[in-house]
């Protein structure tokens, strides 16, 4: 029988939000902190608390007062991204194959989907089903951009969670992390469990097989193959 884990990544995997997801961070800090101009940071593959930190910091804040103002920018940037649903319809993508593959999996008995991802998990939830890919995804056993700053350390937080909400426990080869970065591949291998990238890198499509994840595909719109992998071997 088959016994999987799927965990995916969200912003470049998933789906991609044009400039919502990006706006709602930067108008947070900037919300909060008061500032004039708002210091471009390298988004991709981090934590959202860890974005927002960056952009404080890179504005001058004190690292102190950084720590201060960080919870009322993540509580900002839920608010904004919340109130965002209409133009995360309008301008989000789903990428190829994937609500396919998502259906596929959830046919599968024995596999369980969810979420490890930066974002925090009430902006996973909004752009997670404001795009109506949210059926067979259970948010409670995923971890989150607020749950730790560090990536790496979410993979084990999900494990905790399914095993102490559903009862479920899994090996280590029977977790797949699905991502598009080399910071998702860097957080499975972190926790010993496989990793599948996707080149639908929302910084423009990349080959990241060099990195030597357990596999690699431009995209999962060849659905049969992707569910056996995911699935058999």
């Amino acid at each position: 029988m088959v016994h999987r884990l799927v965990l995916w990544d969200i912003d470049g995997t998933l789906l991609s939000t044009g400039t919502v997801g990006r706006l709602a961070l930067e108008q947070a800090a900037a919300a909060v902190a008061d500032l004039g101009e708002i210091p471009k940071v390298k988004m991709s593959g981090k934590t959202d608390q860890r974005i927002l930190r960056e952009i404080l910091e890179a504005a001058g804040i004190d690292r102190a007062r950084v720590d201060e103002l960080l919870p009322e920018a993540m509580a900002v940037a839920i608010e904004l991204l919340a109130s965002s649903r209409d133009r995360l319809r309008d301008e989000g993508i789903v990428h190829p194959g994937v609500g396919t593959l998502i259906d596929r999996l959830a046919e599968v008995p024995g596999v369980r989907q969810s979420l490890v991802t930066g974002n925090l998990a009430a902006n996973a939830r909004v752009k997670v089903e404001t795009l109506g890919l949210h059926t067979h995804i259970d948010f409670d056993v995923g971890a989150y951009g607020d749950d730790h700053h560090d990536r790496n350390e979410l993979v084990p937080m999900a494990l905790e969670r399914v095993e102490r909400l559903r009862g479920e426990t899994y090996a280590p080869g029977e977790v797949w992390v699905i991502g598009d970065t080399e910071h998702d591949l860097a957080c499975a291998r972190a926790a010993g469990v496989r990793c599948l990238l996707v080149g639908t890198n929302w910084d423009g499509k990349q080959d990241l097989s060099g990195l030597a994840p357990d596999a690699f595909v431009d995209d999962v719109s060849e659905t049969d193959a992707v569910l056996e992998l995911l699935t058999k071997s």
